[in-house]
């Protein structure tokens, strides 16, 4: 369980990011590595919404093939030399950004204007047995109103940073599974309260899981 270390670093962000987000993005990895999940010189990786890039970062020194790709490149300085593609999740033809073996999208869901283009598309960039990591902060979440929260249970909508219609948005578990068991040619191999992957039966309780996932966590893989 990594969730107090996220916190503890999250109570001074300026001076911790950078093992904010590699413990974020290692915990993740380890995850998936544990599902089953190898990487190697022949794997094809894409990071979607890399932000900061950690993620694509560690899956490069795995050994894996690598591509960025987000709306802008705010990518690390020693990331900057990688294939990088620019990206509009809202209304992006995913089809036109190839087949990987790996898909990592990291805490991007939830400020998606239009996530049903990315929840509908998305066996689009994955080659057969690939595999889809969603990881996406629920609004029922005690997380789910970022800097506002817990207010967002008592209705407020905005703070600072995030403001609900605008650059957030509200999302729940029970629609984003509806919408991928829907599709024959995906199979939700795994699913997890990121952050706690040790109680992973949560994430079977409707309803609840809601509530208790801090941030969800999908293995979604292509099965044709």
């Amino acid at each position: 369980m990594i969730l107090p270390q996220l916190i503890r670093l999250h109570l001074n962000y300026e001076k911790n990011a950078h093992a904010f987000f590699e413990l974020q993005a290692r915990d993740a990895l380890d995850w998936l590595q544990a599902g089953g999940v190898q990487l190697g010189p022949e794997t094809r990786m894409l990071d979607l919404g890399c932000g900061h890039g950690y993620p694509g970062q560690l899956c490069r020194e795995a050994g894996a093939q690598v591509v960025f790709a987000d709306f802008e490149d705010l990518r690390l300085d020693t990331l900057k030399e990688a294939p990088f593609r620019q990206i509009d999740l809202n209304q992006a033809d995913l089809a036109d950004y190839g087949r990987h073996d790996l898909v990592m999208c990291s805490n991007v869901l939830e400020h998606l204007a239009e996530p049903n283009n990315l929840l509908r598309h998305l066996d689009q960039l994955l080659n057969p047995g690939g595999v889809f990591y969603l990881s996406w902060t629920n609004w029922l979440s005690p997380w789910g109103g970022h800097e506002f929260s817990p207010w967002h249970y008592l209705g407020k909508q905005s703070g600072p940073i995030h403001k609900v219609g605008k650059n957030l948005f509200k999302t729940y578990i029970g629609e984003v599974l509806h919408i991928l068991h829907a599709q024959k040619n995906l199979k939700v191999r795994r699913m997890a309260p990121r952050y706690y992957n040790e109680f992973a039966f949560l994430m079977h309780i409707p309803g609840a899981r809601e509530f208790l996932a801090w941030n969800c966590a999908l293995q979604v893989e292509r099965v044709d």
